[in-house]
């Protein structure tokens, strides 16, 4: 379903609604109550002017929940500071809300969490299955751990620098989880967000509810490979060493073009850490 094939009088409705000040998200769930298809509802959000993206950029409706970002996602440009520390800007996308960050870790926390985590390195294999268990995961081909939230000095001083540049508290996030890939390892494309479809959802958002950001942060730079793909939005994002990638999905939907992955280690390995934030506290 595409918006050209969206009736005239859907998407009359839709634009007097959104003329009227209604948020869309309100019109995209009243859509879904009676009974419109997901991928009908977000066709006709997107021809009504809501930037192609279901839901108007940017919006300040206060019905609406916040989600984790640069302030007002702003329009940054080259170096801010957060928490003494410098960061840069590189790239910036509203559609998916997206951003890439150059300097985000210094090659010091870079090898920190590497030796942190190096020792505790299981297969995981391992992901949230239906019934909101694990279950094993062919996409997934890589060694990994979680740290608790604020294990160490160095996981309470990146989670707090996190919570400061997202402007999201530290007790909505998960803990860091750090992964290793080997040659020829990868993650094939998925979303973060729990399926709210799948019957074990309902089990694991009552531990802080939906998966509202990722952020994910390069530790080392692979010789060949590796980079994290976005294939809805034609974007690659290359593992650079101390970098970061970070992005916001504000619905449990493919229309949120977050679909990602992370691409085959061609030569050498990949260290990532990985930072969940959630819509409310994760306990």
């Amino acid at each position: 379903m595409t918006a050209e094939q969206i009736s005239p009088a859907l998407r009359d409705w839709v634009d007097a609604q959104l003329a009227a000040g209604q948020s869309a998200r309100v019109l995209f769930r009243a859509m879904l109550d009676s009974g419109w298809s997901r991928a009908v509802a977000q066709a006709a959000l997107d021809s009504g002017g809501t930037g192609g993206a279901g839901f108007p950029v940017g919006c300040t409706d206060p019905a609406e929940p916040r989600l984790p970002g640069l302030p007002a996602w702003a329009d940054h440009r080259g170096r801010i500071t957060v928490e003494g520390h410098p960061v840069d800007i590189l790239v910036r996308c509203e559609w998916p809300r997206l951003v890439v960050l150059g300097g985000f870790l210094s090659p010091d926390e870079c090898e920190g969490l590497i030796s942190e985590a190096r020792a505790r390195l299981r297969p995981s294999e391992t992901v949230v299955g239906d019934t909101g268990g694990s279950e094993v995961n062919a996409a997934r081909t890589s060694e990994g751990m979680f740290f608790a939230r604020g294990e160490s000095p160095l996981c309470h001083r990146i989670e707090a620098r996190v919570a400061a540049l997202l402007n999201w508290p530290v007790s909505h996030g998960e803990g860091l989880q750090v992964l290793r890939y080997a040659p020829g390892a990868q993650y094939r494309p998925h979303h973060d967000y729990f399926d709210p479809d799948l019957p074990g959802t309902n089990r694991i958002l009552q531990r802080g509810g939906q998966r509202v950001g990722t952020l994910v942060m390069y530790l080392n730079t692979p010789e060949a490979g590796g980079a994290t793909t976005f294939p809805d939005a034609g974007l690659t994002v290359h593992a650079v060493a101390g970098h970061a990638v970070f992005f916001a999905y504000d619905r449990p939907d493919p229309g949120t073009r977050t679909l990602h992955g992370g691409a085959p280690v061609r030569a050498g390995e990949k260290w990532v850490a990985t930072k969940w934030l959630r819509e409310g506290p994760f306990a």
